[in-house]
């Protein structure tokens, strides 16, 4: 079989099945931006497109977004046209529609079966919009409007696309009928033969010294800093943090700049922002335990959750973070919002203990009873790695329902 990836970051979310696909044997090609050469990873032929260089115009706002699409739309359009035109025509396509790649696909191959992988459709209605009043841009009466127009591109790719693939129920279910009956919930999976709990680990952090299970760690991890994924609420918990656990050790992940939602207004990142607001709260020698790591190696994220004694995790209601699973999978004492994406991985004061967003003061008392302890974080930690073991593994479980969606697609006729 012919396997076409579509992902302007390739693998992405496609990391272990385009693999697993090309062990077998398949033909897997993958059109991607991510590298400027043809060149093959892992059994995958990756195939490079460029975006065509654009003269400034004047957009209209809420049709910038799917300007941006179109134009990487009509590239992944050419180097399809391209593809077909060397003699290549896939059996299916796998597409992650969220940048525009996929939208004209269609037109190259009208006889092959689409299958989307439906990370998030665009809800007005609170919570998805409006969850944190503080951000509110003064919009709302139009930001129903905004929205519906951001959709465009999902709505023009469910015409096209024979099947879904959502990591979660909370992600499937914001896309609406008759596609929403078309996705499959299947997570991406996590390797939790890698991630593990390791009582040897240890993080060394430069200038500080090296933490082990015997230090006080606490952790938080972001892509990027930012208030989708409640650094403002940890920032601002945190002189009380501080001041209440004299022996802890703070460890912040993430870099400076913007994955969701708007930058900051005054062109400082959002990590500065709220370090500049609660700085002057926090002593020097309070100030001197929290270290900012930025973006890590891998191998060094999966110590920095091994040597956690307890690990905070914060999002608005939106898409959920491998980060969040991983710590699980290496038995983390995970202390996170009692918001709905979160709510689906983790039951409180079973696979971990949930706390409003937004209140600060909770996060804090929360995380102190769990530094306290030791026999309550052993029990959540072991009760949330057997749940994704269970659940999200992904040699056992997400894998092989993949492979099958896959092999459903392939039978499906457009």
């Amino acid at each position: 079989m012919k396997v076409l990836f579509i992902h302007q970051n390739f693998p992405g979310q496609f990391k272990h099945l385009s693999v697993a696909l090309a062990r077998q044997g398949h033909e897997v090609v993958s059109l991607t931006l991510r590298v400027k050469q043809a060149t093959t990873w892992n059994g995958v032929r990756l195939v490079p497109y460029a975006l065509r260089r654009k003269t400034p115009q004047n957009c209209h706002p809420w049709v910038t977004d799917l300007d941006s699409k179109v134009t990487r739309g009509e590239a992944c359009f050419h180097a399809a046209t391209k593809l077909k035109a060397e003699g290549f025509t896939p059996d299916i396509i796998i597409a992650h529609p969220g940048w525009g790649e996929s939208l004209f696909l269609r037109d190259v191959w009208p006889e092959v079966p689409i299958g989307l992988y439906c990370e998030l459709y665009h809800l007005a209605g609170y919570p998805h919009a409006g969850f944190d009043p503080e951000f509110d841009r003064g919009t709302a009466q139009i930001e129903p409007m905004r929205i519906r127009m951001k959709n465009i591109n999902n709505q023009l790719h469910f015409d096209a696309a024979q099947a879904g693939l959502s990591p979660t129920r909370f992600q499937a279910d914001t896309f609406p009928e008759p596609f929403r009956s078309r996705i499959s919930v299947i997570h991406d999976g996590i390797d939790t033969d890698a991630l593990v709990a390791d009582p040897g680990a240890s993080v060394t952090v430069p200038g500080a010294g090296t933490f082990t299970r015997d230090d006080e760690v606490v952790t938080f991890v972001n892509r990027n800093l930012e208030p989708y994924r409640g650094y403002h609420v940890f920032m601002r918990a945190l002189p009380r943090l501080l001041a209440t656990r004299p022996e802890a050790q703070v460890l912040i992940v993430g870099g400076d700049g913007v994955s969701y939602g708007a930058a900051p207004p005054d062109g400082r990142s959002w990590k500065q922002t709220f370090i500049d607001e609660v700085r002057g709260d926090i002593p020097d020698a309070d100030w001197a335990r929290v270290h900012f790591l930025g973006r890590m190696p891998y191998g060094q994220f999966t110590a920095l959750l091994q040597v956690a004694r307890v690990h905070v995790y914060l999002t608005y209601p939106f898409v959920l973070s491998w980060s969040l699973f991983e710590a699980m999978s290496c038995e983390g004492a995970i202390v996170a919002s009692d918001t709905a994406p979160v709510r689906e991985a983790i039951t409180h004061d079973v696979t971990g203990r949930l706390v409003d967003f937004f209140d600060g003061d909770a996060l804090v008392e929360e995380v102190g009873r769990l530094l306290d302890d030791p026999e309550a974080r052993r029990r959540l930690g072991r009760a949330a790695r057997a749940h994704v073991r269970e659940t999200y593994d992904l040699r056992s479980i997400c894998l092989p329902r993949q492979l099958d969606w896959v092999s459903d697609l392939a039978d499906m006729t457009v």
